[in-house]
């Protein structure tokens, strides 16, 4: 199932993507109540796990979703990220084998992890602000493991029956803020650093995430284009690990690291940061495309 968030009157709103458009599931719901209650949000969706899931699954079959008058225009609707309650964004870096080689930085023995904040969320179709006392912003195409179960001290055999779903996500970076001391928050915890979506694509729909497609695009040109099996500690690793460090909660939010391509691995003489007007797409086999344009702030 894919999920989505979009903004009516300031509100957020929870979609379901259909094939031929998304349906609003609060305005049908006035239209044709339920039985049982059905969630609104997406939130409501992760934190009431596989039960929820069910019910808003059977209430939108039940509509008869391929007829028009409950289907939006997905090109008219204004995207809201695609978890915008999450509570924590982890990150993990260098995480991919041909990007570590590409930054000449050793493989790393353990995930290495840092974070973002809410002020970091945006949304596919949103315009992300260059910040002014940056030079050299960059782009990240990655995977977002979205968790559905509260984790702690999870086994690694069983750490993909904690994922509700997964998302396209661009960890935006100010590689010279990045880089001035030995911890990264400062170049990544940018506004809008973190745009995510369009859609959260659940569990089931998308099998095994060690096993996509990923790409990305600058101006229409392919920059990153790989797969998730080159990561260095893949999905349910990554989950264990940090089930051993802090709880995960429903709706938490982690990154998974970007593939080789960025604008840092080139050769100095070739890097050009991102700039007014440039156009970045993420794209992940099963999850859709996420597209922002860079604007100076």
């Amino acid at each position: 199932m894919k999920l989505l968030t979009f903004i009516v009157d300031g509100q957020y709103r929870l979609g379901v993507k259909q094939p031929n458009g998304v349906i609003d599931v609060a305005a049908v719901l006035a239209a044709v109540p339920a039985t049982t209650p059905v969630p609104t949000s997406v939130q409501e969706v992760i934190e009431g796990g596989a039960e929820t899931l069910a019910v808003l699954r059977a209430y939108i079959d039940g509509l008869g979703a391929g007829d028009a008058k409950w289907l939006l225009d997905e090109s008219s609707l204004t995207f809201g990220p695609a978890v915008p309650q999450a509570k924590k964004i982890i990150c993990i870096g260098l995480n991919y084998r041909k990007h570590a080689e590409e930054t000449n930085s050793p493989i790393p023995k353990y995930p290495v992890v840092f974070n973002k904040f809410h002020n970091a969320l945006a949304a596919h179709g949103d315009s992300i602000p260059l910040p002014r006392q940056s030079q050299k912003v960059d782009y990240e195409a990655e995977l977002a493991i979205v968790i559905g179960r509260k984790a702690k001290y999870v086994a690694k055999e069983e750490a993909l029956d904690y994922v509700f779903g997964y998302c396209n996500v661009n960890d935006l970076s100010a590689r010279d803020w990045q880089q001035l001391t030995s911890q990264w928050l400062l170049g990544k915890s940018c506004d809008k650093f973190a745009p995510l979506g369009p859609y959260v694509v659940t569990a089931d729909e998308v099998g095994n995430p060690n096993q996509l497609e990923i790409r990305l695009t600058l101006n229409g040109e392919v920059r990153q284009h790989s797969n998730t099996s080159d990561m260095i500690f893949h999905c349910d690793e990554i989950i264990s690990c940090l089930s051993r460090h802090m709880t995960l909660y429903p709706g938490d939010v982690i990154l998974t690291g970007t593939p080789e391509g960025v604008i840092m691995g080139y050769p100095p003489e070739r890097q050009v940061y991102l700039k007014d007007g440039d156009v970045v797409t993420v794209e992940i086999e099963k999850l859709g495309a996420l597209t922002n344009r860079m604007v100076a702030e």
